[in-house]
């Protein structure tokens, strides 16, 4: 199995680093873990509707060049729909059972996802209605991808 996150920007903060690495070690023994980042458009503080868009598109179309035909998406969106932990894992247990080997968890930058990587995704999941930095949701997402494969092999670390 094949698990990659795409996300837009560069982790900075070493704590978030370490975080991740100590869940993509974990996760060796289940799945090819793997951080592809894209660069981010550079966006002044007041952009016009349009000017969002277009930087939208711009990383969407980063992302997109990442995102293989075969590959199952999910994309990180507010309004995507929420899962439990459990829920979670028995999604991911479903899909590998189906054939879906390679599964991409798309992050997107400050402004959000593009229309067309929306729409390229198989679904859309939400942890929540809170914002969190985009930096910090990659190290959360890290982890919930880890307690997923814990669960679906019944260990004690879910409890």
């Amino acid at each position: 199995m094949n698990i990659k996150i795409i996300c837009v920007g560069k982790l900075k903060e070493k704590y978030f680093k370490q975080g991740i690495a100590e869940y993509a070690k974990r996760m060796s023994k289940f799945a090819k873990f793997q951080i592809i980042e894209v660069p981010d458009e550079k966006a002044p503080e007041s952009l016009s509707n349009a000017e969002m868009e277009n930087v939208k598109q711009k990383e969407g179309q980063r992302i997109l060049e990442k995102i293989k035909d075969r590959d199952y998406v999910y994309a990180l969106a507010i309004l995507g729909k929420e899962r439990s932990s459990e829920e979670f894992a028995a999604e991911i247990d479903k899909l590998t059972t189906y054939g879906h080997s390679d599964i991409d968890f798309v992050i997107g930058g400050s402004l959000g996802l593009s229309p067309e990587v929306l729409k390229r995704a198989d679904t859309q999941i939400s942890f929540g209605r809170f914002t969190l930095p985009h930096q910090l949701m990659r190290l959360v997402l890290s982890e919930q991808v880890y307690r997923a494969f814990m669960i679906n092999v019944g260990s004690p670390y879910h409890k």
